[in-house]
């Protein structure tokens, strides 16, 4: 992966990371809330065949505590790839996993699930994603994660940044 790439994505994810702590509201309580949010995630390939990934994704969070709650996810993820093809990879990945919060606002996450190619010449892929970010009261959430797509012997994977906002259900 190109160092230029790298420095982007941690200034990006600093300028926001600053901001939003300077403007966001402390989580509390003991939560059971229920939230629906809606994701854009921008990555960066790690297979030099491809030039970016973007997505999007639907993402229902039940709180179980304070600091710990289940995912549900169902998004598109789409791979450009580089060259003279011009073409692309989708996937579809439905994904469930946790999310827990050490600390206040901050979280570590995971998730796994299967990634459905939109392609007909595309096998199923066993998806898994490791994550680190910040959510916040007033439903924002910042994520930064390695997500890998598996199949076959063979990887694609992606470092994404995943900006979304979180509706409440719960109230």
């Amino acid at each position: 992966m190109k160092t230029f790439n790298l420095k982007f994505i941690a200034a990006l994810v600093a300028i926001i990371v600053s901001y939003t702590t300077a403007n966001a509201q402390s989580r509390g309580g003991d939560s059971r809330d229920t939230r629906l949010g809606i994701g854009l995630s921008l990555g960066i390939p790690t297979h030099d065949a491809y030039n970016f990934a973007v997505g999007g994704d639907l993402r229902l969070q039940k709180d179980f505590y304070s600091n710990v709650s289940g995912l549900l996810s169902l998004g598109y993820t789409n791979f450009s790839l580089k060259g003279e093809d011009m073409g692309s990879v989708g996937f579809v990945p439905l994904k469930a996993g946790l999310k827990v919060f050490p600390i206040e606002r901050f979280y570590i996450s995971g998730e796994l699930g299967a990634g459905f190619g939109t392609d007909e010449n595309q096998k199923t892929a066993f998806v898994w994603a490791p994550g680190i970010g910040l959510g916040f009261n007033n439903g924002l959430d910042l994520g930064l994660r390695y997500e890998e797509f598996r199949y076959q012997n063979a990887g694609l994977g992606q470092v994404a940044l995943r900006i979304a906002y979180g509706f409440n259900l719960s109230k």
